[in-house]
């Protein structure tokens, strides 16, 4: 009988392959069905980025709308190929989730043994700030997608003899391209005088072949041109790059606090969009312990890294709150070394023991499990009977789309939110005449009828119309959200 090699098993051989194809498939299912499962609306802030995005125009480029421009031209053309679904709103942060959590992948795999890279994959793309990153339709998305990207490209580049050109050419863009997502400016001239002062570098871009080069430096002008001629025409646009569009000095350290408090929450679930706590006790005590065990090599470039995205975080943080969110990047960096800190403990433990190997299979599969379960848990159900989040998310397109019939009269004030944002519907979808109010609705007949979104208290009907439906939400306020009146003869 022969002698049983663990190493000559196909699993074994083959593991991190199957790994990765498991967590692919996972990944990417549970990627495109995040709009089925949680949150069921849009926010203001999602709603508003649909206005902002159907109104983007050519002209745009020079008019002073440049903020955020790539993911509002992708959201514009999902919105015109599909119609205004939440779906179709949120499947431009799908797709980036998409591309983020491979680039994520790519990243800790470059940089990490490929068991550690692996199981540190697993729980930051599986977490509840990445998934709700991904299914939300604001380009918040972007201020963790392009650093990420910049790093895997640099890793592609730093370190070899004869970097690609084409390698340094989708650097060189994606530099480009972070500067139209508020407060990357700060990181794009950051990487540009690192690049000026490492001689490395420096040699690395001399050596660059001349056309590519040169090339590469004609499409960076001009984008690097029409983004100063916008900032200098549009104090607005300056100020939010630079600032964030409610910028006070006096709520720094404010608005540090409102950034990292959901983080943090333990107790009560805070009111707003961010399900508290974002980030559980165990995910927190992995990264605190990837923390600790850097402190020998602080200045290996991936601790370095993690550790400058740390203070970038804050930093942006009491800029804007949202910006909080970076965090998610140096959090998976850390989250990976103490997983390498952990596993080398245990075989530390067990130098020449092969058994002990796959023994720690099995603590270590309890352990994901006690942190992927309940965050996945905790995302799913939070969004959906939390009333402090829940309520922050609107279900009306939804109710309007499955409940008013063919040319019903929409009545919502001018200068609002819903108005613009069902103006977008109306135009997509040609179901709904949106008013003002009645007094703009003219006899028709047969007579159609009115919906208001709430109750209308000052609403005149006209002569002939009575209140016949009434729709109603499932969140625990402002339950009554539609009025349906009909015309009796």
């Amino acid at each position: 009988m022969s002698k049983l090699v663990i190493s000559k098993l196909f699993l074994y051989r083959y593991r991190f392959y199957i790994g990765y194809i498991i967590l692919g498939l996972a990944f990417i299912a549970l990627i495109f069905l995040l709009p089925l499962i949680s949150p069921s609306g849009l926010s203001d802030l999602e709603r508003q980025s649909v206005v902002s995005s159907y109104n983007l125009h050519f002209s745009s480029i020079t008019s002073g709308d440049l903020i955020d421009l790539p993911y509002h031209i992708l959201q514009k053309i999902s919105i015109l190929t599909f119609g205004l679904t939440p779906y179709a709103a949120k499947l431009p942060s799908i797709i980036i989730g998409l591309m983020l959590g491979l680039l994520l992948i790519l990243l800790l795999n470059r940089w990490f043994k490929s068991n550690v890279a692996l199981l540190a994959s697993i729980l930051t793309v599986l977490s509840t700030p990445f998934l709700y990153l991904a299914g939300s339709s604001t380009p918040l998305i972007m201020l963790i997608f392009w650093p990420t990207l910049l790093l895997w490209l640099g890793s592609k580049i730093q370190g070899e003899k004869e970097p690609k050109p084409l390698w340094c050419f989708a650097f060189a863009l994606a530099l480009l391209l972070a500067i139209y997502t508020p407060h990357l400016i700060y990181l794009v001239v950051f990487i540009i005088f690192f690049a000026i002062w490492n001689p490395h570098l420096r040699f690395t871009i001399k050596s660059l072949p001349k056309f590519p080069l040169f090339c590469m430096g004609i499409i960076v002008l001009a984008g690097i041109a029409i983004w100063i001629t916008n900032i200098i025409s549009s104090s607005t646009v300056a100020l939010t790059l630079f600032f964030g569009e409610n910028f006070s000095l006096s709520h720094f350290f404010d608005n540090i606090k409102t950034g990292f408090a959901p983080f943090f929450s333990w107790g009560q679930p805070l009111e707003g969009v961010y399900l508290s706590p974002l980030i559980g006790l165990s995910s927190l005590a992995l990264a605190v312990t990837g923390l600790f065990s850097t402190r020998q090599g602080f200045f290996a470039s991936r601790n370095a890294i993690a550790s400058c995205f740390i203070v970038f975080a804050i930093i942006l943080a009491g800029l804007t709150p949202d910006s909080s969110l970076l965090i998610v990047l140096p959090f998976s960096i850390l989250t990976a070394h103490g997983l390498r800190y952990i596993l080398e403990k245990w075989y530390g433990l067990f130098p020449s023991n092969p058994y002990a190997r796959v023994f720690a299979i099995f603590p270590l599969s309890i352990l994901l499990a006690l942190m992927i379960v309940p965050s996945l848990n905790h995302y799913v159900y939070g969004y959906k009977y939390t009333p402090a989040v829940a309520n922050e998310f609107n279900i009306d397109l939804t109710l309007i789309s499955e409940n008013l019939d063919d040319d019903t009269f929409l009545i919502v004030p001018t200068d609002t939110l819903d108005h613009a944002f069902y103006q977008v519907y109306e135009d997509r979808h040609h179901r709904i005449k949106l008013y003002a109010s009645t007094s703009d609705i003219k006899d028709t007949a047969p007579r159609n009828d009115i919906a208001t979104i709430n109750k209308a208290e000052e609403i005149t009907l006209p002569e002939g119309y009575t209140l016949s439906r009434i729709i109603t939400s499932p969140n625990s306020d402002n339950s009554d959200r539609i009025y349906i009146y009909s015309f009796n003869n």
